[in-house]
C-alpha cells in the first residue's frame, strides 16, 4: 500500500511539474522553471520508491496513463485548451489500457524475485 502512496506522490508531482513547464514559457521565467526541476525530481524519486514493490510495467502504465489523462484535464481547466472527440477517445483508451494491465498484474510479493524463488513460494 505504501508503494501506491509513493506512486500517487509521483503522479501529483509530475502533473504539477508539467503545468509549471507550460508556465515557464520555455524556461524564461525563473520560479516556474525551478518548480519544474523540483517537481520532476520529486516525481522520479517517488516513482523509484514505488518500484520497490510495484512491477515496472504496472507502475509506469499507471503513472503515464493517469498523468496523460489528468494533463489533458488540467490543460482544459487551467490553460483553456480545446478538446475534441479524438482526444476524449484517446484518454478513454489510455484508461482502458491501464485497467487491462492491472487485471493480471503480478503480485507485490513477486516483484524483484528471480523466477525460481517465485515458483517455490
Amino acid at each position: 500500500m505504501k508503494a501506491y502512496l509513493f506512486l500517487l506522490i509521483a503522479i501529483t508531482a509530475e502533473l504539477f511539474g508539467t503545468s509549471m513547464l507550460k508556465a515557464s514559457s520555455g524556461f524564461t521565467k525563473i520560479w516556474p522553471t525551478i518548480a519544474v526541476f523540483v517537481s520532476f525530481g520529486i516525481s522520479f524519486y517517488s516513482l523509484s520508491l514505488s518500484l520497490k514493490s510495484i512491477p515496472l510495467s504496472i507502475a509506469y502504465a499507471i503513472w503515464s496513463g493517469i498523468g496523460t489523462a489528468a494533463t489533458v484535464i488540467i490543460g482544459i481547466l487551467i490553460w483553456k485548451e480545446k478538446i475534441n472527440i479524438t482526444s476524449v477517445l484517446g484518454i478513454l483508451f489510455i484508461i482502458a489500457g491501464v485497467i487491462l494491465l492491472n487485471l493480471h498484474a503480478p503480485s507485490e510479493e513477486t516483484v524483484g524475485k528471480p523466477e525460481e524463488q517465485v515458483e517455490q513460494s
